[in-house]
């Protein structure tokens, strides 16, 4: 396979087993949980951008604002939902990525994995991130509103029950379709993109062979791919982040009627802010996750490499040429 381990004896488990995939998903809870914390602030600005460009104009003065209004406390206002929220999404979007990738690969076989590789990537981290999406959905509204709409509630213990009791189940998933609308191509390019980058990095920016390169040089080349990754992911998704946010703190709203009354220009506040959350975010992901692959000696796959079978066709065809 492309992506199996090239020294089994060396990990703790084998590539594709029971064991490897939980430790994947561990890797992904810790990867999107933290990350995503931690930028609670910046991102509890760009929500308020989208909701309310008229108070919250801009980055800087978002802040400014924020603070004068709820003090340094206020900058981290939505953090539960945040993290439990987003430790679920990752837990199911890097676990059953892995899951897919195999899978379908096994379905494709060896050549045709190879060759069609991107498809692979996009169609494995589409089917994962349908799935982490449903996981997600429920905090992400309840983060959107303690973020968004002031006076409603501070914490996950007020607003949970205040909307299940006002709302009903549906005011957790309202949002589930908007958030497969930002998620599942925002993923798609997260995990495509981040593959290729670093196949391309390999093949033309390092001067040695994966295989040569220390744990320490690896996990730079996955920092750098998982940075530029984030920026295409921005762009692609931010449209329908904004349609989420401003779904959620808008009581019987419906996403086509959030993006008649946004327009286009409007699906686009806040787009700057994105752009540094998400590719620091990406980033920091991709590294958290390689990292706990190296410290629990998982197998930590080479670039996608051509099968031999394809090799020998190759040759067959230029020789007989």
């Amino acid at each position: 396979r492309p992506w199996a381990a090239v020294a089994a004896e060396e990990y703790s488990c084998q590539y594709g087993s029971p064991k490897y995939l939980l430790l994947c998903g561990l890797g992904g809870m810790l990867s999107c949980g933290l990350t995503h914390t931690a930028i609670v602030p910046l991102d509890l600005v760009k929500c308020r951008m989208q909701v309310d460009p008229g108070k919250y104009k801009g980055i800087v003065s978002g802040f400014g604002v924020t603070v004068r209004d709820g003090g340094l406390r206020g900058l981290a206002r939505g953090w539960a939902p945040t993290f439990f929220g987003y430790s679920m999404q990752g837990l199911f979007k890097f676990g059953l990525y892995e899951v897919f990738k195999i899978r379908y690969s096994q379905v494709l076989g060896e050549e045709k994995a190879y060759l069609w590789r991107t498809g692979l990537y996009l169609a494995a981290s589409a089917s994962a991130e349908f799935f982490a999406d449903i996981a997600l959905a429920p905090m992400e509204a309840i983060k959107v509103r303690v973020q968004t709409q002031p006076g409603y509630a501070s914490t996950l213990r007020e607003a949970a029950p205040r909307m299940y009791g006002e709302e009903g189940l549906w005011a957790f998933y309202k949002g589930v379709w908007p958030l497969w609308m930002r998620q599942i191509p925002y993923t798609m390019m997260k995990f495509a993109c981040f593959e290729r980058t670093v196949e391309a990095l390999y093949k033309y920016a390092i001067p040695k062979p994966q295989s040569q390169c220390t744990k320490a040089e690896q996990l730079g080349v996955t920092f750098v791919a998982g940075y530029i990754a984030g920026v295409f992911c921005a762009i692609v998704s931010h449209p329908a982040d904004s349609v989420v946010s401003v779904l959620n703190k808008e009581k019987g709203s419906t996403a086509f009627g959030v993006l008649k009354t946004l327009g286009f220009g409007g699906v686009w506040k806040g787009l700057f802010a994105r752009i540094i959350m998400i590719g620091t975010l990406t980033a920091l992901q991709w590294f958290i996750y390689d990292l706990v692959k190296v410290y629990f000696k998982l197998p930590r796959p080479p670039v996608a490499q051509m099968p031999e079978s394809l090799k020998k066709k190759s040759e067959a065809l230029g020789s007989a040429e």
